[in-house]
């Protein structure tokens, strides 16, 4: 339904927008990620280079699964300007299109759990796809046009009751954070990554050891990257750097197209504010905080810290933690 324009004189509270302006910065924070020193980083790495190309082919099945959202149009909420597509809200996605002149718009969605989303519309005029990720419920979406300056005006308002078929497949497929296609070479390369695994594991290990050795964190990036960034997976995989959402962002793309549902998780890791993963493995259920797996037990999946960070640094900083990972957001 439409909703009568209100104006406000104070700034929208950017819940995750915030965020996106390095993992010290994009995150909201000005310490590095974890509390890593700047000169604790592992040496010169290869982006491009394949750890072994005699790799045989493992028990379980290595072809990637890309799934594609789409905007359906036999559920579309909205007028000549905002258009949201719910079509497929039981697969876990809504798809959302804005087509006026406005130089910034926002949309805020409100979940089950009343945790507010902030997110930054594209302006193209095409549909972008953003996740039903906190499960069943009423969902509350409100797009706002910036005035001027930190001065939004709410020019749409709707409520969408989701019932998810599968509460775990929204984080299969891409969205604005996790954005991949068929074409994309981080899909292929997570194929490559694992062709010698014999199940879901050994693909999240895989996976996890590449990203870890072959991605360098890049600390003038997250001092200068911009509010609304949003990761490129194959730029990450291309250039063998990133920040705290580029790790999380890539590695996520390799294990969802294998099959395996993953997590991109933002909140604090102790007082900064980061982002990493989690993953669903069936029989073992979701996998949270982890960071190494030595063949029977994990612990700490944060791609970021792993690669720069050394184990013994890692498991101090934790257990001098009262609270190491407190989830805000999943994407």
């Amino acid at each position: 339904m439409m909703r009568a324009k209100k104006f406000y004189l104070s700034v929208l509270v950017l819940i995750m927008t915030i965020c996106m302006t390095g993992c010290s910065s994009v995150l909201g924070e000005s310490a590095t990620p974890g509390g890593a020193n700047k000169n604790n980083q592992s040496g010169t790495k290869n982006p491009g280079a394949s750890d072994d190309t005699t790799k045989t082919q493992g028990q379980r099945d290595n072809t990637p699964k890309v799934l594609k959202p789409s905007a359906d149009g036999t559920v579309v909420y909205g007028d000549t300007i905002v258009s949201v597509d719910a079509s497929n809200s039981a697969e876990g996605y809504v798809c959302v299109k804005y087509s006026g002149n406005c130089k910034k718009v926002r949309m805020l969605m409100t979940t089950p759990l009343s945790n507010t989303y902030n997110f930054l519309i594209p302006l193209d005029g095409e549909y972008a796809v953003y996740p039903f990720s906190e499960g069943s419920g009423n969902y509350h979406l409100a797009v706002y046009e910036n005035i001027e300056s930190d001065k939004y005006a709410e020019i749409f308002g709707q409520d969408i009751e989701v019932t998810l078929t599968d509460a775990n497949k929204v984080f299969l497929y891409p969205n604005e954070y996790v954005d991949f296609n068929e074409n994309t070479k981080a899909v292929a390369k997570g194929a490559e990554l694992a062709l010698g695994a014999d199940d879901d594991l050994g693909v999240v290990t895989n996976v996890y050891e590449y990203v870890t050795s072959h991605i360098t964190y890049d600390y003038d990036k997250a001092e200068n990257v911009k509010t609304g960034y949003l990761p490129v997976v194959d730029n990450t995989l291309d250039s063998g750097t990133g920040i705290c959402f580029d790790y999380s962002s890539l590695m996520a793309t390799m294990l969802r197209t294998q099959g395996i549902p993953t997590r991109l998780e933002i909140g604090y890791v102790g007082d900064l504010y980061h982002a990493w993963i989690s993953v669903y493995i069936d029989g073992v259920g979701w996998i949270e905080n982890i960071i190494e797996f030595d063949g029977s037990n994990w612990t700490l999946m944060d791609p970021t810290l792993a690669s720069y960070a050394k184990k013994a640094t890692v498991k101090d900083y934790m257990s001098n933690s009262k609270t190491y990972y407190d989830i805000k957001f999943k994407y």
